[in-house]
């Protein structure tokens, strides 16, 4: 269902409300004023999104991602505001099939915008994994300490860390017999 055919609804809810309310019906206009409120939600908050993402925490993408395929057109669905949001999501699940697809993702989800800081450094801390696997050295390090610096709430400390490690054990690979030398 698209934006405005909600916004619709949401009114004709409200006024519905406001007539019943208008006539006596005080417990059937405040359910229905209940009715709206919930289809005004849905206007900013779209259920899908909310269902994707509870799957995704719940570490079953498969259901994640049939949730997120009944967005078919995001831009006109979607809120401006969850455009980013939805790529991010996207490109989580598309990491966990093939990883290196999912850096458009990742990197629209960033060009968008997002209004989370945890959100925005999930995103760098993933791009900061694919320059790694792509041996890009210095990009993943530019990433590493964008994400660290949008970490404010300190949620992805361990996993930054632990790339930190990774992209200090590139160089130190061993090369025919001996090690890499700079």
């Amino acid at each position: 269902m698209s934006n405005i055919v909600r916004l619709v609804v949401a009114c004709v809810f409200f006024g519905a409300a406001v007539a019943l309310c208008a006539f006596g019906f005080w417990g059937w206009g405040i359910l229905v004023l209940l009715f709206g409120g919930i289809v005004l939600l849905s206007f900013f908050f779209n259920e899908n999104m909310i269902l994707a993402q509870y799957f995704l925490r719940k570490e079953n993408s498969e259901k994640a991602e049939a949730w997120l395929l009944k967005i078919t057109d995001y831009e006109k669905q979607l809120h401006k505001n969850q455009h980013g949001y939805y790529n991010l999501l996207v490109g989580l699940i598309e990491s966990r099939k093939a990883p290196m697809k999912s850096e458009k993702y990742f990197k629209k989800s960033l060009q968008l915008g997002m209004k989370m800081s945890h959100n925005i450094a999930l995103a760098k801390l993933s791009l900061a994994g694919i320059s790694m696997a792509k041996r890009n050295k210095r990009e993943a390090q530019m990433y590493l300490s964008e994400a660290s610096k949008d970490d404010k709430n300190k949620l992805l400390t361990e996993q930054i860390k632990m790339m930190k490690g990774q992209l200090a054990q590139m160089d130190k690979q061993v090369v025919r017999g001996g090690y890499r030398q700079f």
